[in-house]
């Protein structure tokens, strides 16, 4: 009987300012089947600093988080 653990990402783009909500599935693994899992959700406005997150969301909000989109978000926020 062999335990591991995988970890998998998703991503959804909402709303006006192109936020990113990133969906982390943990799942336990046992002889590769799973049995037991669950799931952590991480949202990202076009103002976060995402340096430190995987190179794929890198990507996509370097794609997604235009000027235009930036600065409609500070001008929605006065």
């Amino acid at each position: 009987m062999a335990l591991t653990k995988e970890t998998k990402d998703d991503y959804e783009i909402r709303g006006e300012f192109k936020t990113i909500q990133k969906r982390t599935k943990i799942s336990i693994m046992e002889d590769g089947a799973e049995i037991s899992y669950k799931y952590h959700r991480t949202t990202f406005m076009c103002d976060a600093d995402v340096s430190g997150e995987s190179a794929e969301l890198q990507a996509l909000a370097g794609a997604l988080w235009t000027d235009a989109v930036k600065e409609a978000y500070e001008a929605s926020k006065s």
